[in-house]
C-alpha cells in the first residue's frame, strides 16, 4: 500500500493529521484502499546508513559536485517501474553562502533518452527536522506522500531532482524555511543530476523550479538565486504553490494556533542557519526539551500533534517574533521586497489557508507583479474545508495548471500574465 495516488496520498495525510490535531471532519477527498501516510511510515526507521554522514571538511568543488552517489531501488513498485534512482550527496551553499553537502534524490524515466530530457527541480514540501522524515529516504521506502506529483511528472518524460534541503543528517540541524538556503539547495540538486554521468541528463536541459508549500518557497527561492549563482542554468519558469513567502505574517498567525509546531520548526530552522541568534539561551526547560525532541523524532504528524495551540510564551523566556536579531533574519529570507526572477511564474494558493497564510501569499503575488514579473496567479476554494485539509488541497486541485504550465514553458511558448 503506497503513496502513488494523488487522492490516497493527499486524502490520509490529511486525515491522519486531522485526526492528530483532533480537529473533527468528513472525509471528501475519494479514494480506494488506505495507504499509509508519510507520519505513519516514518515509525519505521531504516537501518543506519554511512551514506547520509557528511564529510569533514567539506571538500573542495563547485556547487553541483557529486560527492557521493548509489543507485536505489524505491520501495514503491511504481517508482521503479516509472524510473531509474539514485541518491545523491553534493555540494551546496547555505544560508550565509558557506560550502556546504546536501544529498537528494535524482529520477530520471525510463524508455526515454535522457539526453532530450528536460529537469524539474521539485522542492519537497515540509516533511519535519527528524533524520527519519527525509525526503530521499521517505523516497526509498516508498512513503513520500508528493511521491504522486513526482510520478506525473515522470509518466510526461521529465527527470526529477528533489533536494533533502540542508542539515537532513543522522545529527539533524534541518535550516527549514530559510530560504536564503532552500534556493541554492534546489538548484544545485539540478546541477548534480546534470554532472551524474549515470544520469547521462544534458547540461543544457531546460529546468522548471517547481513545489507546493516549503517546496514553493524553495522554487521561488531558487528562482531569485539562480540567475546571479547558476547563470549557466536554462530555466524557463517556476511554479509555487502554497508559498510562504512572508515571515512575519506567517509566524503571526501559526503563534499559538493548532498549526504552530510548523513555527516552532521554522524558528529552529532559522537558529541553524544563524547560529548568532543563539535560540539555545532564550528557551525555558520546558522549549529545551520540546525543541530537543522535535528535532529527533518530529515529522509532519508530529508537528501538528504534539506541538499544536502551542505560543512562543510556552517555550520562550523572550519573544523571538519581536527581537532585533530575529527580525533581520526574518527580512533576510522574506519574498517579495525586490527580485532577481528573470522567467515566468505560475503561483498559486487556497483562497484560505490554516498552515500558510492566504493573504501573504496574495501580498507576495502583488509585490512581484508590482516588480514587472510574469505572473500568473489563480486561487483555488478551499473555504469548504476544515483545518489543514485547505492547505493540502490545492496541490492537487492546482495539479493540472501547473502541468500544463510547465508543458507550455518547455515547449517554448510564450507566457501570458494575470498582474492587474
Amino acid at each position: 500500500m503506497l503513496l502513488n495516488s494523488p487522492v490516497r496520498a493527499w486524502r490520509l495525510l490529511g486525515l491522519f493529521l486531522l485526526i492528530a490535531a483532533t480537529i473533527a471532519a468528513t472525509a471528501v477527498l475519494s479514494g480506494g484502499d488506505s495507504e499509509r501516510a508519510q507520519g505513519a511510515t516514518a515509525k519505521a526507521e531504516l537501518p543506519p546508513d554511512d551514506f547520509y554522514q557528511r564529510p569533514n571538511p567539506v571538500p573542495e568543488g563547485k556547487p553541483g559536485d557529486i560527492i557521493r552517489s548509489r543507485k536505489v531501488s524505491p520501495g514503491s513498485p511504481t517508482n521503479r517501474e516509472l524510473a531509474d534512482t539514485w541518491q545523491v550527496m553534493y555540494l551546496s551553499k547555505d544560508a550565509q553562502g558557506k560550502p556546504v553537502a546536501n544529498t537528494g534524490t535524482v529520477m530520471v524515466p525510463k524508455g526515454k533518452d535522457p539526453a532530450t530530457l528536460p529537469i524539474i527541480g521539485w522542492g519537497p514540501g515540509t516533511q519535519g527536522p527528524a533524520f527519519r522524515c527525509t525526503p530521499s529516504r521517505m523516497i526509498a521506502k516508498g512513503a513520500l506522500y508528493e511521491q504522486w506529483v513526482i510520478n506525473d511528472m515522470l509518466k510526461q518524460g521529465q527527470a526529477v531532482a528533489i533536494p533533502d534541503y540542508e542539515g537532513t543528517h543522522p545529527e539533524p540541524k534541518t535550516t527549514y524555511m530559510t530560504g536564503k538556503s532552500l534556493g541554492p539547495a534546489l538548484v544545485d540538486v539540478v546541477r548534480a543530476s546534470q554532472k551524474l554521468s549515470e544520469t547521462k541528463l544534458s547540461a543544457d536541459a531546460k529546468v522548471v523550479y517547481r513545489g507546493y508549500s516549503q517546496g514553493g518557497g524553495a522554487a521561488l527561492w531558487a528562482g531569485e538565486v539562480q540567475p546571479e549563482y547558476a547563470p549557466e542554468q536554462k530555466v524557463v519558469g517556476i511554479v509555487a504553490g502554497g508559498v510562504p513567502g512572508h515571515m512575519v505574517d506567517l509566524a503571526l498567525a501559526l503563534n499559538g494556533s493548532p498549526a504552530s509546531g510548523f513555527l516552532f520548526n521554522a524558528l529552529a530552522g532559522l537558529d541553524n542557519a544563524y547560529p548568532e541568534l543563539n535560540m539555545e539561551g532564550s528557551l525555558n526547560d520546558a522549549g529545551k526539551a520540546a525543541m530537543a525532541e522535535m528535532t529527533k523524532s518530529a515529522c509532519a504528524l508530529e508537528l501538528i500533534h504534539d506541538y499544536a495551540n502551542k505560543s512562543v510564551t510556552d517555550y520562550f523566556t523572550g519573544s523571538p517574533l519581536t527581537s532585533a536579531p530575529w527580525k533581520t533574519a526574518y527580512r533576510a529570507n522574506t519574498l517579495g521586497g525586490t527580485t532577481a526572477i528573470k522567467v515566468p511564474v505560475f503561483q498559486y494558493h487556497g483562497t484560505t489557508d490554516s498552515i500558510v497564510d492566504a493573504a501573504q501569499a496574495d501580498d507576495l503575488h502583488k509585490e512581484y507583479c508590482g516588480h514587472g514579473l510574469k505572473l500568473t496567479w489563480k486561487t483555488y476554494e478551499t473555504g469548504d474545508r476544515p483545518p489543514i485539509q485547505d492547505h493540502l488541497w490545492p496541490i492537487q486541485a492546482g495539479n493540472a495548471d501547473a502541468s500544463a504550465y510547465v508543458a507550455d514553458r518547455l515547449a517554448g511558448k510564450d507566457a501570458t500574465s494575470n498582474c492587474e
